[in-house]
């Protein structure tokens, strides 16, 4: 077979011919509802939405998804849906999909029904998808490239979709439904969390099995965190130039099935691998987050690969430039779903209530949200189409919505930008933290605004403090490790000479790049770790805490690890690092947290005065007083005390109340802080969190009162209660 040319200004039509004559003879019409392939006793209904497309077939396959057993074209059109019903089939066969239609990409056109296509509605996908040559519908090398159809079959290499029986046994599962001020969210790698993980059965490590197994719980139990936000694990693909570079996509931000797990995460050939983790972490009282990317597909640009929706509905699915040969790119990916189109709006939405109601996750973290955000014109619109869609939808208003709330399009930043019932990655938060603890002159002010939840972000909106998650390390940049340990980004690892990933980290090495035998050093980037993380728990706001940060996981200086599916990327189970003290204090700070509702009130922090002249927050000076304007504003300044009154507040677990006193010192120099009258009430200060010590005591720790000093080395920080009648 040979590739064929297509002019600028017609469309080359095509035709394959069935693999079975007559095979439509037993084929009935079928249901328009619901759109993929959906199992019933006798036999399987297919809808597919293809509005470019002149006739949809189903191509039938054997076990082992390499031989066309027979090609079934869908008999009816429901306006731009194609559906049709199969008699016989069962669970578990293989299928795919072929378009014909227009091949003229210089208006937008891509059908090319030489190339099987995964059903964007599949729920199962039977293999890794890994880029290779079989996924192009253009011959490559070609001078034409994109313009010049390549019509060689390429159905015995293609990935295949799998039809799913949707029936299991939940029993008395439920969402654990953790209020958002409550809750701690753990951003984890399925991969990587367990790939070294002795006490993981070797064929589970890596998967979603292993991350239900006991010791992989045992861990997310003794951090005490709620909330396990899991990098994508929807279907994604490895890019070609990753393949041939011997790297891989290991964080998943390249999807291409909504619908379905990503087979690599599959320990073996049970379809319900997915539910059962929910279910077991679900048991544990822990909710399942998804990191989704709706914004984008694997798909790239005009000149990446054809395996689903540029050879479905390229013009519906796709926010394409003018001329349509092209993609609109808010996202650095090469394309943008166009979330404003019925069709992919539609998708969208179907796809989170499946991920809800049939494999009961309880929120997601949408991945450049912003381009989800854009109207039919390209812009930012809180109102619009997408956005609107969530917030009337009765199944979403119960899981928790987050976004990342920055792309690379036009107003891309919106940072304190989507609307109520939304929650935020805040971006400001890192940024303040990581200038504060690094001793950045100015930097105090913002601060102590982050620490209170960000009221000059959100409260502008009629948003609470629930709207800010707090992060100060995330998958994309250093770790907390890394973080303290190097001043430049070191990714030479990822072959592109050190060019990707951020270069303004914020980051101190805090004296040397990198590895070090200096115990001086060793200590100091110790202290700054729990300096970040007590911060962290200490904030109003929700936080998040990258897995591993609490032992002291690194990369090496990579900031953009994307690509490294190695021990680069995995979680380091050695001794040492299961004996790093900085889990144990992580596990400290989130059971204060905890214990201590004055540090997670969803209400902002005002310091004005109550009837009785109570004060909610109240900010010291070294010296004991309180902070004056020009304190505030001197750029020298970088020591701050302030007092959280637990009157404000709820009563702890015991019926008490307990205020905090938080005190920070990020100069270089020792300071000796003078502690404050307590708000108006009597009573001795317990030390519960000394950052030079890793301290973190329970009540009754070493105490002090009003005009004791305390002394707190550089950069460093201290946690006190005082438990207060109301």
């Amino acid at each position: 077979m040979t590739a064929r040319a297509v002019g600028k200004s017609r469309a080359h039509r095509v035709s394959s011919q069935p693999a079975e004559a007559g095979a439509n003879a037993a084929c009935p019409s079928g249901s328009a509802w619901p759109l993929g392939a959906t199992l019933h006793e006798d036999g399987v209904n297919f809808a597919v939405h293809a509005g470019a497309a002149e006739r949809v077939e189903i191509c039938l396959f054997d076990r082992s998804g390499t031989r066309e057993e027979r090609r079934i074209a869908l008999p009816a059109r429901t306006d731009d849906i194609w559906h049709g019903f199969v008699p016989g089939l069962q669970a578990g066969q293989l299928y795919g999909l072929r378009v014909h239609g227009r091949y003229d990409p210089h208006h937008g056109w891509r059908c090319n029904p030489h190339k099987l296509l995964l059903d964007p509605y599949a729920k199962a996908i039977d293999r890794p998808l890994r880029g290779a040559a079989w996924q192009y519908a253009y011959p490559l090398g070609n001078e034409k490239r994109d313009l010049l159809m390549d019509t060689t079959d390429n159905a015995p290499g293609a990935a295949k979709c799998i039809v799913v029986d949707p029936h299991f046994d939940w029993g008395d599962d439920r969402h654990p439904a953790i209020l958002m001020e409550d809750t701690v969210f753990y951003e984890v790698h399925v991969r990587g969390f367990t790939r070294q993980m002795p006490e993981v059965p070797e064929n589970l490590r890596g998967t979603f099995a292993g991350l239900a197994t006991e010791p992989a719980i045992a861990h997310l139990k003794h951090l005490g965190v709620t909330s396990v936000q899991l990098l994508p694990v929807q279907t994604f693909n490895d890019e070609r130039r990753l393949i041939d570079l011997g790297l891989a996509n290991y964080w998943g931000y390249n999807s291409i099935g909504f619908f379905a797990p990503e087979p690599r995460y599959l320990s073996g050939g049970d379809p319900h691998e997915f539910r059962r983790m929910v279910k077991a972490l679900h048991a544990e009282g822990l909710e399942v987050i998804l990191d989704v990317v709706y914004n984008h597909t694997c798909e790239g640009n005009h000149l990446g690969p054809t395996l689903c929706f540029k050879g479905i509905d390229n013009r519906s699915y796709y926010r394409l430039t003018e001329g349509h040969r092209h993609y609109m790119d808010f996202t650095g990916t090469g394309n943008t779903l166009n979330a404003s189109h019925p069709a992919m709006l539609r998708l969208i939405m179907d796809s989170l209530r499946y991920w809800v109601e049939e494999m009961h996750v309880d929120g997601f973290r949408f991945d450049l949200a912003p381009a989800l955000g854009r109207n039919a014109h390209g812009g930012f619109d809180h109102r619009g189409p997408f956005l609107s869609a969530v917030a009337q939808d009765p199944v979403l208003k119960r899981v928790k919505l987050v976004a990342e709330p920055w792309d690379l399009g036009d107003h891309g930043y919106q940072v304190g930008g989507f609307p109520q019932g939304w929650s935020e990655w805040n971006g400001q938060y890192r940024d303040r933290m990581r200038d504060y603890w690094r001793g950045s002159e100015g930097s105090l002010g913002d601060f102590a605004a982050a620490l209170c939840g960000s009221a000059d972000i959100y409260s502008h909106s009629r948003r609470s403090p629930r709207a800010s998650v707090n992060i100060v390390t995330v998958h994309d940049g250093f770790t907390l490790h890394d973080l303290v340990s190097y001043n430049d980004k070191h990714n030479e690892a990822n072959a592109e000479d050190n060019r990707d990933g951020e270069s303004h980290n914020r980051s101190w090495n805090c004296g040397v790049e990198g590895p070090t035998d200096d115990p001086g050093i060793l200590a100091f980037r110790e202290r700054q770790k729990r300096n970040f993380l007590a911060t962290l728990f200490a904030s109003r706001g929700v936080p998040l805490l990258l897995a591993g940060d609490e032992m002291s996981r690194t990369q090496g200086g990579n900031n953009n690890a994307y690509c490294q599916d190695n021990p680069v990327s995995w979680f380091d189970w050695s001794g040492e690092r299961r004996q790093d003290p900085l889990i144990d204090f992580t596990a400290g700070m989130i059971r204060l947290r905890r214990e201590l509702p004055v540090l997670r009130q969803p209400a902002w922090l005002s310091g004005v005065p109550d009837a009785e002249g109570r004060r909610d927050v109240v900010w010291y000076s070294v010296w004991g007083t309180e902070m004056t304007g020009e304190e505030w504003t001197n750029p020298a300044v970088r020591c701050v005390a302030a007092v959280l009154d637990a009157r404000f507040a709820s009563p702890c677990a015991d019926g008490t109340r307990c205020s905090v006193l938080l005190v920070f010192n990020a100069t270089g120099e020792d300071v000796t802080f003078t502690l404050p009258e307590s708000a108006g009430h009597p009573g001795d200060w317990s030390l519960r969190v000394h950052t030079p010590e890793g301290l973190v005591g329970e009540a009754g720790a070493p105490s002090f009162g009003a005009g004791d000093k305390l002394e707190l080395p550089a950069h460093s920080m201290a946690l006190l209660t005082q438990v207060v009648e109301d």
